[in-house]
């Protein structure tokens, strides 16, 4: 039986980091079908994968994983790319006139590397100086997780985080840095398991190297509880 050369032009990239652009890249027509349209769609995709290499889908381990996979793909870990799903980050008048940094440090990243889709898990931590306005803390996180459900590099998802922040808060002083382990790294190719990658976005008065280095040295300070 002929096997056919199903290389293309990705494969001259392999596996270096390639980014494109600092917008997701989702079609048009993304959001024409619905929820439960893509999990049927995609369900039967992942059983022909898991047929494809050999396995047994009658099994009782397996038979349900098709439809697993497909719900946690649409509702979980991609739920980001739903405009719907993005978070409400309400302002209030910053009415104590708080005139200093904001950090909100060690927030959890659970994201996927759009090359292989396999985990990029990290800590974010993210600042603001108010310019009038403030967000609630939660918020923070929350921006963050919406961003972080998608397919992604790294270098993009740290700048989406700092501009939406930058358009909630209506300033430009907000920085962004993550911290994050490479699963297509750690776990296959290279397989070195004890690299993190490090990406930041320094927006406004943060690109002053002394308000900068204030930002680090509040992420050094250890949390004593």
């Amino acid at each position: 039986m002929k096997i056919e050369n199903n290389t293309d032009d990705t494969d001259v990239f392999g596996d270096n980091h390639i980014a494109t652009s600092s917008d997701t890249p989702i079609r048009q027509d993304a959001f024409e079908r619905s929820k439960e349209e893509k999990i049927e769609l995609i369900k039967t995709d992942v059983k022909h994968i898991l047929e494809t290499l050999g396995l047994d889908l009658t099994d009782d381990s397996l038979k349900g994983t098709p439809n697993r996979v497909a719900k946690m793909f649409v509702n979980e870990i991609f739920g980001g790319l739903d405009p719907a799903s993005k978070p409400k980050a309400s302002t209030f008048d910053n009415k104590y006139k708080y005139g200093e940094m904001l950090v909100e440090k060690n927030i959890t990243v659970y994201s996927t590397c759009e090359h292989h889709l396999l985990p990029i898990v990290g800590r974010a931590h993210v600042a603001y100086i108010s310019n009038g306005t403030v967000v609630g803390l939660s918020k923070m996180n929350r921006i963050v997780d919406y961003y972080a459900k998608r397919p992604q590099v790294q270098e993009r998802l740290t700048i989406q985080i700092v501009k939406e922040l930058q358009n909630v808060l209506n300033t430009k002083d907000v920085a962004c840095i993550i911290d994050a382990k490479h699963l297509c790294v750690n776990s296959r190719g290279i397989r070195d398991i004890e690299s993190s990658t490090v990406t930041s976005e320094f927006g406004g008065k943060f690109k002053d190297p002394m308000v900068r280095k204030e930002l680090l040295d509040y992420i050094k300070l250890e949390t004593t509880f």
